[in-house]
């Protein structure tokens, strides 16, 4: 879950709602600097579904005991981030290997580049028990599918950056955001910049450049969709009621090249 700022109350956007926007990207992603990923559909197919193991679980979020709004992604307890990522790519086997396969490279590559800082032992054996399991699942799939590592870096390298500008966007940072180790063409690694102004926080369009421009149309409008809360709530069941009967907001990202002059009349996605 993701909480985002909205007037008087907050936004809950799912996780699943979080990654079908990183999908928007990866689908209008690519240009000569940025080439579109490849095999298309399989890669756009594990962006949307990136966080599929968490699409449960937003059902019926815990509640923080201190907000008393639902946990967010980022404040989940170890051993629960872990079962989630441990079942996200099992539930893509019988739909697409290649997209499964990407899922688990993007769990792993959570824990590789923020690792758990951890004193106690039984977390420490239970994340490197999740990247051995995950591993072999990694090298069968490559195997079946033919895989190169090189292909499969990229493709992980290009998840990780529409997932880092996705949660940027629905988390409402206004300050600039620099996304690093971007594939671009050949072997470069770009950083794109992404400079966000909400404005009115019951807007719902919000206006963001992107520096360099990465995607094929000269402009694009992404969406996402969640649910306002109120407040909080005094307890889970509480939580759970407000969520079913909050009303549903679509929130739109009108994205433009950070050098454009003039607006140009945007492609939508979705």
């Amino acid at each position: 879950m993701i909480l985002r700022a909205a007037g008087a109350g907050v936004m809950a956007i799912g996780q699943a709602s979080h990654a079908w926007l990183s999908g928007q990207l990866a689908r209008a992603w690519g240009n000569d600097r940025f080439p579109a990923p490849a095999p298309l559909e399989e890669v756009v197919l594990g962006a949307l579904q990136h966080d599929v193991g968490m699409a449960l679980w937003d059902l019926a979020p815990e509640r923080h005991p201190q907000t008393g709004l639902p946990v967010q992604f980022f404040e989940l307890d170890r051993p629960t981030h872990l079962a989630l990522w441990s079942a996200a790519p099992k539930r893509l086997l019988t739909q697409s290997r290649y997209a499964a396969l990407l899922v688990s490279l993007h769990g792993t590559g959570l824990y590789e580049r923020f690792p758990p800082r951890t004193d106690d032992p039984e977390i420490a054996r239970a994340v490197a028990a999740y990247r051995d399991e995950q591993g072999v699942l990694q090298a069968r799939l490559a195997r079946e599918l033919g895989a190169q590592a090189a292909e499969l870096r990229r493709n992980q390298a290009l998840l990780a950056a529409w997932d880092d500008l996705s949660l940027a966007l629905c988390r409402g940072q206004e300050t600039a955001h620099d996304v690093h180790g971007v594939p671009g063409a050949g072997d470069a690694a770009e950083t794109v910049t992404l400079l966000a102004r909400s404005g009115d926080l019951d807007a719902d369009e919000v206006d963001a450049t992107l520096d360099p421009w990465p995607f094929s149309a000269p402009s694009l409008t992404v969406r996402v969709e969640g649910r306002v809360l109120a407040g909080p709530s005094p307890d889970t069941a509480a939580l759970h009621a407000a969520l079913d009967a909050a009303p549903l907001r679509v929130l739109r990202f009108a994205l433009r090249p950070r050098a454009e002059a003039q607006p140009c009349r945007s492609s939508a996605i979705g």
